[in-house]
């Protein structure tokens, strides 16, 4: 397999593996917009030359739109091998990549977000302990920081306070949510529409800047679902699904 960096340079005329029509789709043109603003603080994207779900996105941890405490390692944001790709040892060149990357960046190890059994959008856990990750720390949601150092005494990242017991105040659905997801920028808006249509109490906060992203109420930013105060999901909604969550 062929890879290629997707870059400031190449940004508009490359695919980027998850939303991959055209730079005038509104999802496309969300993540992009958000990926052009990130490649000066070091965030890295890697995928393969074909067109489909295939990469690597990682960024120093100091950077990273997450609640965590990682100052010196690379964070992950999505390792993501998908269909026919599966099952031919790309999984392992994207993250051979990032830590040859990362090391020679002076990186400390690398992090992750999991959780003890496997979510959705969230990286598999047992192909992580496969590969030497481990646990550093843990919320009260299952959702993990996993790690991998690259010397013994490269210390353990760890949530921040705000994310350790994920919380919000108020009645009805509360979704937080970043551009780092292209999905966010057609599904958010359709979901909003839906409640406001059947008199369901839903209220988007779309996390903007990198500090109020670090300052979240929970671990996983990209998206995540609160209903009256307490943690559902970080598993993205259409209408549809979010119409039979609510009717339960």
């Amino acid at each position: 397999m062929e890879y290629i960096r997707v870059t400031k340079d190449n940004l508009e005329s490359e695919h980027i593996c998850c939303a991959i029509s055209n730079n005038r789709d509104i999802q496309v043109a969300s993540k992009k917009a958000w990926l052009a603003e990130r490649f000066d603080e070091g965030l890295v994207f890697l995928k393969s030359v074909e067109r489909g779900k295939c990469f690597i996105e990682y960024i120093p941890a100091e950077n990273a739109w997450n609640p965590i405490s990682a100052d010196g390692f690379m964070y992950i944001n999505c390792l993501w091998v998908s269909g026919s790709f599966k099952g031919h040892g790309y999984s392992n060149d994207l993250l051979g990549e990032c830590i040859s990357d990362s090391k020679s960046k002076g990186r400390l190890g690398l992090c992750i977000l999991s959780s003890a059994k496997k979510k959705p959008f969230l990286a598999d856990p047992k192909y992580l302990a496969h590969k030497g990750f481990a646990v550093c720390d843990e919320a009260d949601n299952g959702i993990q920081l996993w790690y991998l150092p690259f010397s013994a005494d490269a210390g353990k990242p760890c949530f921040k306070a705000c994310a350790k017991h994920p919380h919000v105040d108020g009645e009805g659905y509360v979704l937080f949510y970043t551009s780092q997801c292209p999905f966010n920028a057609k599904y958010v808006p359709i979901v909003e529409q839906t409640a406001r249509e059947h008199g369901i109490p839903f209220r988007a906060i779309h996390l903007a800047s990198k500090a109020e992203a670090q300052s979240a109420p929970t671990p996983v930013t990209t998206y995540a679902l609160f209903y009256n105060g307490e943690y559902l999901t970080n598993e993205q909604m259409n209408d549809a699904k979010f119409l039979k969550l609510a009717s339960r």
